[in-house]
């Protein structure tokens, strides 16, 4: 039997426009899965109920209408959830902190501009951790994200609510974020497909600053080529955006349908935090993907070391000043999570010129590592060094060893956002607890193209799409 939420992103978009499917039985479909499943996930903060009927019926008309179905927006009809990082206008914004459980968002975001401009459905605001900041899901204004693979353990994070929902089937594809590993982390315990885009690509305007470059939004998705039409969406910068990508020729869904070519890809799992120990189950996957890349006619040699673990101390600078970027009423301070209020501890003992110091550091370790990594198509990694870990595992540490345990959770995927080149996981392993372990690849700054085209390759030859958690055909 064929559910709706079977079909993907794309085959909804193609369906509404053929008016084979009503954008108002699309979003019931969804609305009803999540009135009657997210108690066991916690992918939704806030639902929005209303606001996607209203929206639905819209689309409706607008198919009902439209004189060419085929220069109708590209999501259209589409329910897309936003997180909860994200401001949407008129539409209740936690941030996942108590000190922010009764705000309203007062504007959209750039990236909420451009998929309400594509046609899409906002069914409700995903869950996020208390700003943003841990690399799992689990806050004080909503029920912890759990992977839908096993509902005892983390969706990851900090998108944890928007990777789960797209796992359990209570959401096509999703909108996430992406600081130190974000998308990256829950596609990955979550089974999906996600991508980090190069630093610039994606707006991060108008209201959260971008001043460390850090972060972007990105989508999360069951196939390639859902994550490249999102990505498609996304992908357009704004004015006073402090970064910009290097150009792209095409469109992302059309690097998904085109062979890569032969690649030169360059391996590691090696991790730069001292200490941090890969899981046989996420070794096991990275030599499975690099077989399955060899099987495929590509090149795949040894990653010469790039960067040390002196980058760590100053990620941890940037990370606890940028705790610090939210606005918190004194009064408030209290009412933070323990992680949070260690953080912004760390970011409020760091003087300017420190911070001016950390950035100059990087910047030259960067200039030694790029010309290394721009000799290769794409860097294979593990994406973390575990599988999935129980719900509390890092939430009920203190704050010092709660860090710690995230830095050993995941030692690979920050690098990326410190030197702001693309990254995705894609979802080819599962281990012997059928639990989902991604492996990461990265690529040249700008190369997104790349990397969607040769994970559609590894899609192809490895089809993860019918694999399903228990709970998708409820």
């Amino acid at each position: 039997m064929t559910h709706t939420h079977d079909l993907g992103a794309m085959r909804l978009a193609a369906a509404i426009r053929a008016r084979e499917l009503s954008p108002v039985e699309v979003t019931e479909h969804y609305l009803d899965r999540i009135e009657r499943l997210d108690s066991r996930l916690g992918a939704y903060v806030t639902s929005t109920p209303e606001r996607a009927r209203e929206e639905a019926r819209r689309a409706e008309k607008r198919v009902l209408e439209a004189p060419d179905p085929a220069k109708l927006p590209p999501l259209l009809g589409v329910p897309v959830p936003v997180k909860d990082l994200n401001m949407v206008d008129g539409v209740r914004m936690t941030l996942g902190s108590r000190a922010y459980e009764g705000f309203t968002g007062f504007a959209d975001d750039s990236v909420v501009t451009l998929l309400r401009e594509a046609g899409s459905v906002l069914l409700g605001k995903t869950s996020t951790p208390e700003f943003g900041l841990p690399c799992y899901t689990e806050s004080a204004v909503a029920p912890p994200a759990r992977t839908p693979w096993d509902t005892s353990r983390s969706a990851g994070g900090s998108s944890g609510g928007a990777a789960a929902a797209v796992a359990g089937g209570l959401a096509p594809v999703a909108q996430g974020s992406d600081g130190g590993g974000s998308i990256r982390i829950p596609s990955s315990v979550c089974g999906l497909f996600g991508i980090k885009p190069t630093r610039g690509r994606v707006s991060q305007g108008p209201i959260v600053p971008d001043l460390f470059g850090l972060s972007t939004n990105g989508p999360i998705a069951r196939s390639v080529r859902d994550a490249a039409l999102l990505l498609d969406v996304m992908a357009r910068p704004m004015p006073g955006d402090l970064y910009m990508a290097p150009p792209t020729e095409g469109t992302y869904l059309e690097a998904a349908e085109r062979p890569p070519g032969r690649l030169r890809i360059a391996r590691s799992r090696e991790p730069v935090v001292p200490g941090a120990e890969v899981h046989p189950d996420c070794v096991a996957a990275y030599e499975e993907a690099s077989a399955l890349l060899e099987e495929l006619g590509h090149e795949v040699v040894e990653l010469p070391p790039v960067v040390d673990a002196a980058l760590v101390p100053i990620f941890e600078t940037l990370w606890g000043v940028m705790a610090t970027l939210t606005p918190v009423d004194p009064s408030q301070e209290e009412l933070l999570q323990p992680l949070t209020r260690w953080l912004r501890a760390k970011g409020d003992a760091t003087s300017g010129p420190e911070l001016f110091r950390a950035h100059a550091m990087l910047q030259s370790a960067l200039r030694s590592a790029f010309p290394v990594m721009d000799e290769f198509d794409a860097i294979l990694h593990p994406t973390l060094a575990q599988p999935p870990v129980p719900i509390g595992y890092f939430h009920e540490q203190e704050p010092a060893e709660n860090f710690e345990r995230q830095k050993h959770f995941t030692p690979f995927c920050a690098v990326y956002n410190v030197s702001g080149q693309p990254a995705v996981n894609v979802p080819l392993h599962w281990n012997a607890d059928g639990l989902p372990i991604g492996v990461m690849l990265a690529g040249r700054l700008g190369g997104e193209a790349t990397l969607i085209s040769l994970s559609a390759q590894l899609e192809e030859a490895r089809p993860w799409i019918d694999r399903k958690p228990p709970i998708w055909d409820e």
